[in-house]
């Protein structure tokens, strides 16, 4: 295969992790504000921290939006990792925040037994995001895959790592609304605050590595 058509090839992938990423941030913020104004309506903390969690997840589309761009103008490769890895330990911090906050919550709830309504819309919402997530994280693992990109890979299992969320907050909420076990909303959103605290662990390790 030839420069050209090499570079070709290449700048017809970037294209596309750009829709991916664009897809993605889109996503999460829609997502983000239906899931917390259902939340609030439901009581259900669970519900509540996924969607805290989709305007943290957000801000990381956007770093790698702002990388992808930079790459396609030809900004110094440096840069671009240093300003990254910054990016991303801010990202790592508001995770460790949050997942401070759903755990207070939620072990709150636990004890007083606060019992959260049902909430229809965050089922539904949850079944859609178990799709929407789940067929994103395999197309973006495929574009890194042929880009040879760490960073769109990373952003991968981000994305995948949002699929467990949905699913374990959708577990929580269909406990509750089914069954009625009350309790199943918050001991869900403490599984919760321990996925988003390992996700801000790994995010923040990348960070460092992408400042090294």
């Amino acid at each position: 295969m030839t420069h050209e058509r090499v570079k070709h090839s290449r700048t017809g992938l970037l294209r596309r992790a750009l829709r991916l990423e664009w897809l993605t941030v889109g996503w999460n913020a829609v997502e983000g504000i239906i899931a917390v104004a259902a939340a609030l309506a439901a009581g259900s903390i669970a519900l509540l921290g996924f969607g805290i969690d989709s305007f943290v997840e957000t801000v990381s589309g956007a770093v790698i939006l702002w990388r992808i761009g930079a790459e396609r103008r030809s900004t110094g490769a440096v840069r671009i990792e240093r300003v990254e890895g910054i990016a991303r330990r801010w990202v790592a911090l508001s995770l460790w925040l949050l997942a401070l906050y759903v755990a207070a919550d939620s072990s709150h709830a636990l004890v007083s037994g606060e019992r959260p309504s049902a909430s229809a819309v965050g089922v539904i919402l949850l079944v859609v995001s178990v799709a929407v997530m789940k067929w994103l994280a395999n197309a973006k693992r495929a574009v890194a895959l042929a880009l040879h990109s760490h960073a769109m890979e990373a952003d991968a299992a981000q994305t995948d790592f949002c699929w467990k969320l949905s699913v374990v907050a959708l577990i929580g909420l269909v406990a509750n609304a089914v069954l009625d076990w009350w309790w199943a909303d918050p001991v869900a959103a403490l599984g919760l605050s321990g996925l988003i605290a390992v996700e801000g662990n790994r995010t923040w390790k990348l960070g460092i590595a992408c400042c090294e």
